[in-house]
């Protein structure tokens, strides 16, 4: 006879482990804020520029800014984002999201 599965413990697992996806992104980002030098923007100022920016529908100004960003991981700024051991929560540097906005 198959034993029954425990689905309230899989519920578990699965809340436990989005919670820590959540918190790894979470110091992803503010990993990528200091990285740029963001971080010595007003708070104020860093949100109006995000929201600016994921608010915007024009293609034109995200491909310069997804070419600048591209730029900005190819020149290792973001390779010692990348660096951290995989089990620390590092690797903010992933190219393939770094560009996405929304």
């Amino acid at each position: 006879m198959r034993k029954p599965r425990d689905i309230d413990a899989e519920l578990e697992a699965l809340a436990a482990k989005a919670k820590q996806l959540k918190s790894q992104k979470i110091k992803q980002l503010g990993e990528l804020v200091i990285a740029t030098g963001a971080d010595e923007l007003d708070p104020e100022v860093l949100a109006g520029a995000l929201l600016t920016a994921k608010a915007s529908k024009d293609a034109k100004s995200r491909e310069v800014w997804k070419s600048e960003g591209e730029a900005f991981f190819r020149k290792g700024a973001g390779r010692k984002l990348a660096s951290a051991p995989p089990g620390d929560g590092g690797g903010a540097g992933q190219e393939s999201d770094a560009g996405a906005t929304g």
